[in-house]
């Protein structure tokens, strides 16, 4: 019997996970990772820490298993979507102005490259209505941009820029080839086209890159689960504990390995599922909601469309907040009453989230409680601005309805209303797709939030649409082996592991009455909330302005 192992980076941990070939996970192990933070927007990581905490995860997780290495018959990975500098003999290159080479990957989150964002979308080039109209900050162009203005010695240093995901298969197989799902979704790749537009890096100011044929950023793309190289290097296997030539499998974006993991799967009834009618909501530090289609749709504000992205042969539109646990996470923090409640949280022997979320349900037994719970506490939860459907990276979180209460109570109220903000953040998503024509019929909900039953049925509720959770707990894990299933031949693609591995489970229905009534009239306010932050910094920008002009009369006239 072969076995196949998943493995995921995310923004704060390394996993990964032993499956069989239907899907059974047999034991997981993960490991933290370290990360930086400095002024301007900067998030930095470390390559050789993030490969130290895979292969430490993936040799636990094959103990616990008790798989024999020479039945492990494939490996694949996900990981963030974040920019990595490898330079001469596999060397480390700064990312950052600390100069430490260690600090070599530029992290997701990193806005550094705001400046460059705003003057690449300028450009009004073609390629931008592959990504819904413009690029974000969060992608690899302008970060590519930023060191070549602010770091030029890195950029010249660096013989390959990877996504973290290639970074991973090339340390595994020695391969260069690079993932559709990286280079299409953050690169400006053309996968429908088979091409870089050369014409685009010039426009923009990355001429070089055009200059040298993309050889540093990639000349062979391949689809996701496409078998790398000779497999797993012998240095590689060594560190793995895994026997050499082990099938490596062309990796996806770790949100869109919770996509592979999650939609188009039989549903508990065992009768198939359309995932063009699904989106995929992979709730993490950040949201990535993923819908498919069969043709090209164009949805502003929704990156995309990308072809063979995700699933093959499909189109894939990408939305999602770039702050949502991590939004939870720092909504709490501002509460006086945390503190006390860490306290209490540890001495029960569960997180702060999970003491709020008892809280919440021993106040409230249905949607409706649930919804009154929260009615007069309103929250843009936009810390690191919106990325989709409104593609604004200035965007900022709007509180309304704040009190002087600083009890638990209060606490968890606040917890609620942060989820009721991104469930509707959600609900805009899904309302932009269907102006386009994109009907969604469910939500397929993954990631480490998906496990709370508070969050799933929230979801619902503010959504208005069922929520499907996968009978897997890690899904995302479970698209990494996915992938290396494919790459062992196991199966003979995406879709046909899926079949076998992959099996949908409970469903959320969204509530009716007055939670309906109550939900519909709160994203109305959370609507209008959102366009109060935009008037705000508006108006501000044009005193600043004003402030500026009046300067340059003054000095003028001096």
């Amino acid at each position: 019997m072969a076995f196949f192992i998943g493995v995921d980076v995310g923004t704060g941990s390394a996993r990964a996970g032993v499956f069989d070939d239907r899907g059974h996970l047999l034991a997981s192990a993960k490991r933290p990772i370290a990360i930086w933070h400095a002024p301007g927007d900067m998030v930095e990581q470390s390559s050789d820490d993030i490969w130290n905490a895979v292969v430490a995860s993936v040799r636990e997780a094959v103990a616990r298993s008790g798989v024999r290495a020479e039945d492990v018959a494939g490996i694949g990975f996900d990981a963030t979507c974040s920019l990595v500098l490898i330079g001469a003999n596999g060397a480390p290159v700064p990312a950052g102005p600390s100069g430490d080479p260690a600090r070599n990957i530029i992290v997701w989150m990193d806005h550094r490259a705001t400046d460059q964002t705003r003057r690449i979308n300028e450009t009004g080039h073609r390629v931008l209505a592959y990504v819904g109209g413009a690029v974000s900050p969060e992608m690899e162009t302008p970060k590519l941009l930023w060191l070549a203005e602010h770091l030029p010695q890195s950029f010249a240093a660096a013989e390959h820029f990877f996504d973290l995901s290639d970074f991973l298969t090339w340390r595994a197989s020695g391969s260069l080839d690079r993932s559709i799902c990286t280079l299409t979704c953050k690169w400006t790749y053309l996968a429908h086209e088979q091409s870089w537009d050369e014409g685009y890096f010039r426009m923009i100011g990355l001429g070089p890159l055009a200059d040298e044929g993309f050889e540093r950023i990639g000349t062979r793309v391949v689809e996701p689960g496409t078998p790398l190289g000779a497999g797993l290097t012998p240095e590689a296997a060594a560190e793995f504990g895994l026997l050499p030539g082990t099938a490596v499998a062309a990796a996806l974006i770790d949100a869109h390995a919770g996509g592979v993991g999650s939609i188009g799967a039989r549903d508990m009834a065992g009768e198939p599922t359309d995932p063009t009618r699904q989106l995929a909501y992979i709730f993490g530090t950040s949201a990535c909601a993923m819908a498919t289609a069969v043709e090209p749709n164009f949805t502003p504000g929704v990156w995309g469309p990308y072809f063979s992205a995700m699933l093959p042969g499909l189109w894939l539109l990408e939305g999602g907040q770039s702050a949502a646990g991590a939004a939870i996470d720092h909504l709490v923090d501002l509460h006086p009453a945390t503190p006390a409640a860490r306290i209490e949280a540890k001495e029960a022997g569960i997180s702060l989230l999970a003491l709020l979320e008892k809280r919440v349900t021993a106040r409230a037994a249905t949607s409706e409680a649930t919804a009154r719970l929260a009615f007069d506490l309103h929250i843009v939860p936009e810390f690191l601005g919106n990325r989709s459907p409104k593609a604004d990276p200035a965007a900022r979180a709007v509180i309304d309805g704040l009190d002087l209460n600083d009890d638990l109570d209060s606490l968890a109220k606040l917890y609620l209303a942060g989820l009721c903000g991104l469930g509707y953040g959600a609900r805009q998503i899904v309302e932009a797709l269907a102006i386009q024509g994109m009907e969604i019929d469910a939500i397929v909900l993954s990631g480490g939030a998906g496990q709370s039953p508070l969050v799933r049925q929230v979801l619902a509720d503010a959504t208005g649409l069922d929520v499907v959770v996968p009978q897997t707990a890690e899904p995302v894990l479970l698209g990494a082996a996915i992938l290396g299933a494919v790459a062992a031949s196991a199966f003979a693609s995406i879709p046909e592991a899926i079949d076998s591995m992959s099996r949908l489970g409970v469903v959320h229905e969204p509530a009716k009455g007055a939670a309906k009534r109550i939900h519909d009239a709160k994203y109305e306010i959370f609507l209008q909330m959102q366009e109060l932050d935009r008037r705000a910094r508006a108006l501000m920008g044009d005193a600043l302005a004003a402030d500026v002009d009046q300067a340059d009369i003054t000095r003028q006239d001096a």
